[in-house]
């Protein structure tokens, strides 16, 4: 089986993978990224970025996303087509293997692998996604100032952000299954004492209305089993996120989430030479600007520890 033997190894190509490039080529480091199953990350599927500095009008996701990779390439950074799909961490030089068929040697790799928003599975949730329906309400809410809109969730992240919601929106749809949210005490409370958010227990979302957006949500009460139209002007989906992190077990520090654990203030992961930015490790932030910031901060860390190591 073919091996190759690279400087530093990128893996993912959100804003993390690419500003980690950026900085890694700058530094002489010849990093080569693979950008995975997803080229660009979740901002592939965002399409109005209005929150990310530089950009005074606002930027489509996936364009954004071409600029980073161009200006990583720029920079001399080797970005290929390619997904790791097994990797062995239990000695020095790391090993990652691609596609199932070759094997890359690293001095030291950065992981920035994402995580994938998880979703309800309706056929309408998809077709509308980007036209109303989002993962993201820190995102997207701003689109929707003034208008009623829908949540669906019940944790923490979904009280949080109908919370957010409630001071933008005139009005918050929030759907939860049970006839309790997982969400804590005081995150219940604060929810379901705002004026303006009203929540529909023991539901489900039975379908997305709407042809070119949204329009409506079509809620089924799990208890009396009758349905209910609401007119909304966006979907939130709050359901929780995935970190990419499943070909890491066993070899990289998790939380119980699959969330990869970085030293505190760094991006070390507890295997030596093994790094991790963006929201595979971050799941309370979780924005464009914070991922690349993260990405810098790994570029950084690695550049320091292979000069340390004497390999640069």
């Amino acid at each position: 089986m073919e091996i190759e033997k690279v400087h530093c190894l990128i893996i993912g190509s959100g804003p993390a993978g690419y500003t980690a490039a950026i900085y890694a080529s700058r530094a002489g480091l010849n990093p080569v990224l693979y950008q995975g199953i997803q080229p660009g990350g979740q901002l592939t599927i965002t399409t109005e970025v209005e929150n990310y500095p530089g950009y005074p009008e606002g930027i489509q996701g996936p364009e954004m996303m071409v600029h980073f990779e161009n200006q990583a390439k720029r920079m001399g950074a080797d970005i290929r087509y390619g997904l790791a799909t097994k990797v062995d961490f239990s000695a020095r030089p790391h090993r990652v293997q691609i596609d199932e068929e070759k094997w890359i040697e690293a001095d030291a790799v950065i992981i920035s692998t994402g995580a994938s928003a998880k979703w309800l599975g309706l056929e309408s949730e998809q077709r509308l996604n980007g036209y109303g329906v989002s993962a993201c309400a820190v995102c997207d809410g701003f689109f929707f100032k003034g208008k009623e809109v829908a949540i669906v969730g019940a944790g923490d992240t979904a009280a949080e952000e109908a919370m957010y919601l409630s001071k933008i929106c005139s009005q918050v749809h929030m759907i939860v299954r049970r006839g309790e949210m997982r969400a804590s005490k005081v995150m219940q409370e604060r929810a379901i004492n705002t004026p303006n958010i009203k929540i529909y227990w023991n539901s489900e979302t039975d379908e997305i209305l709407g042809d070119k957006k949204v329009e409506g949500v079509r809620i089924k009460n799990n208890q009396t089993g009758t349905t209910e139209e609401i007119p909304v002007s966006a979907f939130f989906v709050a359901i929780g996120h995935q970190p990419n992190s499943e070909i890491f077990k066993g070899y990289i520090t998790m939380d119980d989430a699959g969330y990869i654990k970085t030293i505190p203030g760094t991006s070390k992961t507890n295997v030596e030479g093994v790094f991790a930015a963006g929201d595979v490790q971050d799941k309370v932030y979780r924005q464009a600007v914070t991922a690349a910031g993260s990405g810098c901060m790994a570029a950084l860390d690695t550049e320091r520890y292979l000069s340390e190591k004497g390999l640069h």
